[in-house]
């Protein structure tokens, strides 16, 4: 659970929520075909449904900030690092502004590329 405290009082969110809230801000990404999650029995990498695009996501807090990791597919053909820009552009505009929570670190660790 994440939270701040305002005038109002005391607002938390779970992990679930904010995961939810960037896999599919990254989604909305031109360029990601989706969020992976990997297998670790497998070793492999399976594409996320977008009810579970959280799985793809693993948020960690440090002094009431987040650290963000994605695991993404994207297409082929594409600039990895515009659609990395992009990602995190979005991904830290929507969760600041939709939580009002701050976001320290942004890292999109793209794990597969659809050809």
């Amino acid at each position: 659970m994440v939270g701040f405290e305002n005038e109002h009082g005391q607002i938390t969110y779970s992990e679930e929520v904010l995961g939810k809230i960037v896999g599919l801000s990254t989604m909305e990404c031109y360029g990601v075909v989706g969020m992976v999650s990997k297998n670790a029995t497998e070793g492999l990498w399976e594409l996320m449904k977008i009810e579970n695009l959280s799985k793809g996501v693993k948020i960690s807090i440090d002094n009431n900030k987040l650290n963000i990791d994605l695991y993404v597919m994207i297409e082929y053909g594409t600039k990895i690092s515009v659609i990395a820009n992009n990602i995190i552009q979005k991904v830290r505009y929507n969760v600041e502004n939709y939580t009002g929570l701050k976001v320290s670190s942004i890292t999109v660790n793209v794990q597969a590329v659809r050809v």
